[in-house]
């Protein structure tokens, strides 16, 4: 008896053992294999790294995870080399060696959100999709200034904007410009094919481009839906008379310089074709890329006979608005009184 139990004392070091292998193998495979510390790094797969050699070594170089031998061991019983694709793929911090074999396997790409607010210029735009796609800013600059770039979507440079409704857009994180524009641009076209906005475009005479180039006029003279309506009804009822636009935001897009906060004479003569005060009509383009919201109430501005609009003084940011320019030269010298306190005090109070 004395025996059986010795040679069962014996068999305990090899469980142990048995179980530490266990224990140290599943560690490898199902614990955290990533070495960074940020919340995810991107790693491209290509033909020239989608073999098991040169996929290993570049895991290896990047030092995007400890042991990445362990990738060629995880992915041989599933044939991984013969079913992984061509992408970019985003590893997260604390994903296991089985994670990463199986999102490889299931061709899981990364995708990116690109979150379209308001965008003043090509430079905005260019900046937003390099950071969202890390990609660098001056190529995608030089390609939205390309009109040969942007034949695929049917427009140009100074229309760009109108195939761009501001929203969230999901993508593969390796998408490619033309990619990334033709779904910006369908997305345009379904906006227009739906809620009769075309009908109502063309009840006003007007375009869903021109449409889209007043909003965002629109868009840049107030935050407050009321007044939305009404300032658009002012601008369409100029155009309908052959009235110039005298639009101070267009002003403030051809100097390029949107910090001003008040439009002095001598700014009006600049030779822009944005500059509403000395072209009569739409300027060329969009000055910005309005909200969904402010092109629906551009098409859906409530008929009036206003013709002008001032800031009220009491700088509520809210309007009034006038048919005649004598009640509208009222309320402007009002303002403009309560504004020359206020910058007064502004420079009595930095001294």
């Amino acid at each position: 008896m004395k025996k059986k139990k010795n040679k069962g004392k014996r068999w305990i070091p090899v469980l142990i053992v048995i179980v530490l292998v266990g224990v140290l193998i599943t560690w490898l495979f199902v614990g955290s294999a990533t070495t960074f510390s940020e919340k995810s790094v991107f790693f491209t797969v290509n033909d020239n790294n989608r073999n098991k050699s040169t996929l290993i070594a570049a895991l290896d170089e990047a030092h995007i995870v400890r042991f990445p031998a362990l990738i060629g061991i995880a992915g041989a019983p599933i044939n991984l080399w013969d079913k992984i694709k061509n992408g970019r793929y985003e590893i997260k911090k604390g994903q296991s060696i089985l994670d990463i074999v199986r999102m490889l396997k299931n061709g899981k790409r990364a995708e990116v959100k690109l979150v379209i607010n308001k965008l003043r210029t090509k430079q905005d735009l260019a900046g937003l999709i390099a950071k969202t796609f890390q990609r660098d800013s001056a190529e995608i600059y030089q390609y939205l200034y390309a009109n040969d770039s942007l034949a695929s979507i049917g427009t140009d440079t100074a229309l760009l904007f109108t195939r761009i409704i501001p929203n969230t857009y999901r993508f593969y994180a390796d998408a490619g410009m033309e990619t990334i524009l033709q779904k910006l641009s369908a997305a345009a076209t379904d906006f227009w094919d739906t809620k009769n906005r075309k009908e109502k475009a063309a009840s006003k005479n007007l375009s869903p481009t021109d449409i889209y180039i007043l909003a965002s006029i629109v868009e840049e003279e107030t935050n407050y839906a009321s007044d939305k309506s009404k300032i658009a009804s002012v601008y369409l009822n100029r155009l309908a008379k052959k009235m110039p636009l005298q639009a101070c935001p267009t002003i403030k897009y051809a100097m390029q310089d949107f910090t001003l906060t008040r439009i002095y004479e001598k700014y009006l003569v600049n030779p822009s074709p944005y500059n509403t005060y000395n072209h009569k009509g739409l300027p060329p383009g969009p000055i910005c890329t309005p909200s969904p919201a402010t092109i629906d109430l551009v098409l859906d501005a409530p008929t009036t006979d206003y013709l002008y609009f001032v800031a009220k003084s009491d700088f509520s940011g809210y309007h009034h608005f006038s048919s005649t320019y004598e009640e509208h030269n009222k309320f402007a010298k009002e303002y403009q009184q309560k504004l020359d306190e206020y910058m007064l005090r502004k420079a009595q109070q930095k001294k």
